[in-house]
């Protein structure tokens, strides 16, 4: 594979290392990932979710994950963009704006409203509207939902996302997005952690 296995780079894991043999024992989901990272980030066609857009809700859903080596390296992809640097500063205030903790959210009324849990409902400030634009402010206010409320999520929410502009193809693909990267912060995590455990050489050669 051409480019480096961006979880591999992630988590710190060199070739040859205990962490490197772990995940080569899951040959086909290691590559999956890979794939699945190349399809998003590096799609051959992105125009009905533009590069820009892409790294801006990626800096935004992992932030909302908290501080980690994800985390910083799309707030680093978003901010190599030709208008990155306005776009990461409204994404770095909407990440503290947007942080809570979930999931939460109401179940359809049964056995389960039991446990039902309130929680914060994400909108975007009003400073950060007119850096962000129409598109993007959709997608940060839908990416929180599906991050923390995904039980919560409707068929308004989508229509929220075409009324700004955003195409069936590219509302697809978003939720792809947002869903990887959720998965990426677990994986990469996870891999930190265990390779803390094993010792200081674990994700090195």
């Amino acid at each position: 594979m051409g480019t480096q296995d961006i979880i591999d780079t992630l988590a710190g894991i060199e070739p040859g290392s205990a962490l490197d043999a772990i995940r080569a024992r899951r040959l086909q989901a290691r590559e999956n990932a890979q794939k699945s990272y190349l399809a998003l980030f590096e799609p051959i066609d992105a125009s009905a979710f533009s590069l820009p857009e892409r790294a801006a809700v990626a800096a935004f859903v992992t932030g909302l994950h908290g501080e980690s080596p994800v985390a910083a390296f799309y707030r680093e992809k978003l901010a190599a963009n030709a208008d990155g640097a306005p776009l990461l500063e409204a994404i770095k205030a909407e990440v503290e704006r947007g942080k809570t903790s979930g999931p939460y959210g109401a179940y359809p009324a049964g056995p389960l409203s039991v446990e039902n849990t309130a929680g914060l409902i994400y909108r975007v400030s009003a400073e950060s509207k007119p850096v962000l634009g129409a598109r993007l402010v959709a997608a940060l206010e839908h990416a929180h939902l599906l991050v923390f409320r995904p039980r919560d999520a409707a068929s308004a929410d989508m229509k929220a996302l075409l009324v700004a502009g955003w195409s069936n193809t590219g509302i697809v693909t978003f939720s792809q997005l947002v869903a990887f990267l959720s998965f990426q912060v677990r994986v990469v995590t996870g891999l930190r952690v265990l390779g803390a455990s094993l010792g200081p050489t674990a994700a090195g050669a």
